[in-house]
């Protein structure tokens, strides 16, 4: 009966050593062997390992990039003027062992002294640059200094750094509305520019355009009263032709026609001397 109790609680400690001889490390994961403080491997793969018990203790670290996002820091410019820049860090462990001996094993603390060395780096990079410079074109070449003077220095704390990016680069608030009215008064200046041009051009058009009006008709009145004169002249030159074929005749048609438009209505009442020439066909005609 003794004896199964041994052995009962004999196994009992031997599942427990096992289990606390044994450990994983998933592939998204870097491992140490800590053996009394010390580092005494790091090389470890993806998969089951084994260990001392009491003796050694195994400590994991996220392997996958880290994102470091900042708060917005102010930074001064060769102008001396201050910017307000949000940037961000990506990075990941690149030596698991310099990284434990550096930091203590805290991403929080590898995150604080990160971003001491990227604060510095803008800050210098800032330094010889006007705000011209860094808002209109000089961003990409910030950035890539900056990840190549931060990396030796990142390189101390067992880190890779894969990016750093510039998110926003603003001025600050206090700044920022008087920039804003000065740029609104510019565009207010420079509209009232283009519309004093375009009422100037505006009227000049106009007035070309009242110019040309005034040519065109003249010269179609001068051409109107060409063709009518000639127009009148033809007329004369038929009936004088027309008149002097038979005078006598042309001066009857003549006649007709006045005495036509002249008594087309019966209520019209003429008052003319009988003996005129108007009625010298009305004499002497002989009525049968």
């Amino acid at each position: 009966m003794m004896s199964g109790k041994v052995v009962l609680v004999l196994l009992v400690i031997a599942a427990i050593i096992a289990s606390m001889s044994i450990f994983t490390v998933d592939e998204r994961e870097r491992a140490i062997n800590l053996q009394l403080g010390e580092v005494v491997r790091s090389d470890y793969e993806s998969g089951l390992h084994f260990k001392l018990p009491l003796i050694q203790e195994i400590l994991k670290f996220d392997k996958r990039i880290q994102n470091m996002d900042s708060d917005p820091q102010l930074y001064l410019t060769n102008e001396k003027k201050n910017l307000k820049v949000d940037s961000f860090v990506k990075w990941r462990i690149a030596d698991v062992v310099r990284f434990y001996t550096s930091t203590g094993g805290s991403p929080s603390r590898a995150s604080n002294r990160l971003a001491a060395v990227i604060q510095k780096g803008l800050k210098d990079e800032f330094g010889k640059r006007t705000i011209q410079q860094v808002v209109s074109g000089e961003r990409t070449e910030i950035m890539d200094k900056l990840r190549l003077s931060a990396a030796n220095q990142a390189d101390e704390l067992g880190i890779d750094i894969i990016d750093v990016r510039l998110k926003r680069i603003d001025l600050p608030e206090e700044v920022s509305a008087s920039v804003y009215a000065r740029m609104a008064a510019e565009r207010e200046q420079v509209a009232k520019k283009f519309r004093s041009e375009g009422e100037e051009q505006g009227k000049r058009i106009r007035a070309e355009a009242d110019r040309e009006r005034e040519v065109i008709l003249a010269e179609a009145q001068r051409d109107a009263q060409k063709i009518k004169g000639d127009g009148d002249a033809r007329a004369t030159e038929i009936y004088a032709d027309a008149f002097g074929q038979d005078t006598e005749f042309y001066s009857l048609y003549r006649s007709l026609d006045a005495y036509r438009n002249t008594f087309n209505n019966p209520s019209d009442v003429l008052l003319v001397e009988p003996n005129t020439q108007f009625f010298k066909y009305f004499k002497g005609a002989d009525v049968e």
